[in-house]
């Protein structure tokens, strides 16, 4: 019981915080329930047959990961990498993808009461956003991580890292 009541106020202190990371210009936020780490850019293996924003594989400590490029995923303008671009490490749904973006600002804990759904666009991009942080004098785009990837898109990572269930 107490585990349970230990693991319930854990998920609480976690609700409402993103990590902020920019892609260009635009400020996105991440659930940091679903982060599991951000590394540096580091070398990629291309993995052939994959769509043009899974930029291929990395061993991360011997987990083999698949990494998408944020910017291409969201039909951006591909930008070399610098010291700034970051990896974050993101466990969805039990499929650990590594999301390259220009560089992390900070963990925010942006409140519900200051989240508004995003405006009805046709943009094809919109699909990934599931709300809009308000702060003062910006906004921060909120990743819809759920939505990031359709299913067959997550088994055709899942598959290029690699199974891992052959390691347990």
């Amino acid at each position: 019981m107490d585990d349970e009541k230990n693991l319930t106020e854990e998920e609480d202190t976690q609700k409402d915080k993103y990590l902020t990371f920019s892609l260009g210009e635009e400020v996105y936020g991440i659930d940091i329930r679903v982060v599991i780490e951000i590394i540096g850019i580091q070398k990629i293996t291309n993995v052939p047959e994959v769509p043009d924003y899974v930029r291929g594989i990395i061993n991360l400590r011997g987990k083999i990961i698949p990494v998408v490029d944020m910017r291409l995923r969201f039909r951006r303008e591909y930008r070399e990498y610098t010291d700034r671009t970051c990896v974050v490490v993101v466990e969805i749904n039990d499929v650990m993808i590594g999301l390259i973006v220009d560089g992390v600002s900070e963990v925010l804990d942006i409140q519900e009461k200051d989240v508004v759904p995003p405006p009805e666009l046709k943009a094809a991009q919109n699909k990934y956003i599931c709300g809009i942080g308000k702060l003062a004098g910006s906004v921060v785009l909120l990743l819809d991580w759920e939505k990031l990837f359709s299913e067959d898109e997550k088994e055709m990572m899942e598959s290029a890292g690699g199974d891992e269930t052959a390691e347990k």
